[in-house]
């Protein structure tokens, strides 16, 4: 079985502020997403997969520029999920590389790649399963800076709306799946 924050204890020193601020965030994650995935049971979902995605989900921060997660990397942040990917493939978990590659935002698409100049190879970056949907949703609703704060619904999606009206219907077709979950 594997050990998410083993893990993470390789990319990420014990300790510091970089390892709580992302293990904190995954956690709440992940409790969210296992709410959702205790609350449907008929839907088949693979609950430990769900929860290491969830721990996993954000690995590749450290590699990106966001000073006020305590990440000092040299790539944009809108690449952590995609670096986060490289990570999981080369650790031989090809599947949790999917969540790390396609949890951003509500997923995103050709043309969000191509309008907002994101240096992103060719590939699908919006959730394909239901294991990959849930931790999506769910990252949406925990920020790194106010840890152990879940934001209202309301909050959630003016910040999906802020990337565009298809980010936001993405988002709420997501939440229909999930809202009455928790």
């Amino acid at each position: 079985m594997m050990n998410p924050i083993s893990i993470i204890k390789k990319y990420y020193t014990e300790g510091t502020n970089q390892y709580y601020i992302l293990v904190e965030h995954s956690r709440d994650v992940a409790a969210m997403a296992l709410r959702i995935v205790d609350s449907h049971p008929e839907w088949d979902v693979d609950r430990a997969f769900v929860e290491e995605a969830a721990m996993l989900h954000d690995i590749g921060i450290f590699l990106t520029d966001a000073d006020g997660i305590g990440c000092f990397g040299q790539e944009p942040y809108i690449l952590h999920g995609y670096l986060g990917a490289n990570i999981m493939r080369a650790e031989g978990y090809p599947r949790h590389a999917l969540v790390c590659e396609r949890h951003t935002g509500s997923g995103l698409t050709a043309e969000d790649i191509a309008e907002r100049g994101i240096a992103l190879p060719p590939g699908i970056y919006l959730p394909q399963s239901l294991e990959e949907k849930i931790v999506c949703y769910t990252d949406k609703f925990f920020s790194k800076t106010k840890l152990h704060r879940e934001k209202k619904l309301e909050a959630v999606r003016r910040g999906m709306l802020a990337y565009g009206e298809d980010s936001l219907r993405r988002f709420d077709e997501m939440h229909v799946l999930f809202g009455d979950s928790f």
